[in-house]
């Protein structure tokens, strides 16, 4: 076991690594930031910062050499300088893991390899014959750059046969995946944690909405039929496994019409739609992040209340400072600002969370709050 007081470093310095640090130093850890940018959210909480791209290997092993174990709180952390930094420290979840969630292909093929449940796709390489690619998978379809995709970035859905020229002009030379797009009832997502000695804990399932292909809220308990929630679980107990995470794992999900449940993504770290842990469950998933990969015994995922999490984009701005007041007179609301320099549209800003008797109310306020801010 890694405990307290030993020092964590953190490859990347968005909002996620700054609210593992205050998990971290909340149990008396040391953490150092990793982050290319300078006065990144995670360093202002952070008792080190050190600003260096990730392919500078003399700087990024002298930060593993500072630290007790070394994670990361993004997936686009280049997976190849990471292999001559395990030598130095314990980094989870290990960098095998990063490399298959980064790249689309990689990590579709891991799925089927493994005989997880998804939707129908196709790969196509750079150069290659994308429109034979699109009618192999059927239209409609969506069609995705294989790296470094989120928050809807690197896509395009090809809804009809006349889609299909604009689609190959837009991901002319690029390596691509086409997946069939299939009208879902509901996104859901799971959280699990796994620890070095095999433990695999998994948070109650988030149901997911979007808008503009960025996370809107999340609510929780979802709201599906108690089978669709245990085999979210299940899959995700089981990816985690078969992967050999340890650490934290978002693992995202369709639920079609019909109740069967689809991989879509996965996420080798704590995940935007578990933030409402921080609020309304007995461990958050950044405390549970620091219990696993320090070898520390995994916390009770409990839920405490039914919860609603609304995130906080930049368009909050558009007129000025929003009316943090607004959230602030409710006692049933919780609120995360990032310490972001600057709000842009589209921009995760901050959080907030909900809660209620039950999911439907959490839903209600939380739409009337976001409406008011």
């Amino acid at each position: 076991m890694i405990l307290p007081g030993k020092t964590i470093g953190v490859l990347g310095g968005g909002q996620l690594g700054r609210m593992l640090a205050q998990a971290a130093t909340r149990l008396g850890y040391r953490v150092h930031i990793y982050e290319p940018a300078t006065d990144c959210p995670a360093g202002a909480v952070a008792h080190r910062e050190i600003n260096a791209p990730y392919e500078d290997l003399a700087a990024l092993t002298a930060f593993a050499r500072e630290c007790d174990v070394v994670t990361y709180e993004f997936e686009n952390v280049p997976a190849a300088p990471l292999q001559a930094i395990e030598a130095v420290t314990p980094l989870r979840p290990h960098w095998s893991v990063l490399e298959t969630a980064q790249n689309r292909s990689r990590e579709k093929c891991w799925l089927r390899d493994h005989k997880f449940p998804q939707v129908k796709f196709a790969e196509v390489a750079a150069g290659g014959d994308l429109a034979a690619g699109i009618r192999e998978v059927g239209v409609p379809c969506v069609v995705k750059t294989t790296d470094f995709g989120y928050d809807g970035k690197g896509q395009l859905k090809v809804m009809t046969e006349a889609d299909i020229p604009a689609a190959v002009k837009r991901f002319a030379g690029q390596p691509v995946v086409i997946e069939q797009f299939i009208d879902f009832a509901c996104e859901v997502s799971a959280i699990v944690a796994r620890s070095p000695n095999a433990a695999v804990r998994v948070f109650p399932v988030a149901e997911n909405i979007h808008t503009n292909h960025i996370l809107d809220v999340s609510i929780v308990p979802a709201r599906v039929q108690p089978a669709v929630a245990a085999q979210a679980e299940k899959l995700a107990r089981l990816i985690a496994e078969k992967i050999n995470l340890v650490g934290v794992m978002g693992v995202e999900l369709f639920v079609t019409r019909a109740g069967e449940v689809l991989v879509n993504e996965l996420a080798p770290r704590t995940h935007n739609s578990g933030h409402w842990t921080l609020d309304a469950c007995m461990t958050s998933q950044f405390e549970q992040q620091v219990r696993a990969i320090c070898g520390l015994p995994l916390g009770a995922v409990t839920l405490l209340s039914p919860v609603v999490m609304v995130n906080i984009l930049g368009d909050a701005w558009a007129n000025g400072e929003p009316k943090w007041d607004t959230l602030l007179a409710q006692p049933n609301v919780r609120l995360h600002l990032y310490g972001k320099a600057e709000a842009r549209p589209g921009r995760k800003m901050g959080h907030f969370t909900v809660t209620a008797r039950d999911a439907d109310m959490a839903l209600e306020l939380a739409q009337k709050y976001q409406a008011r801010l």
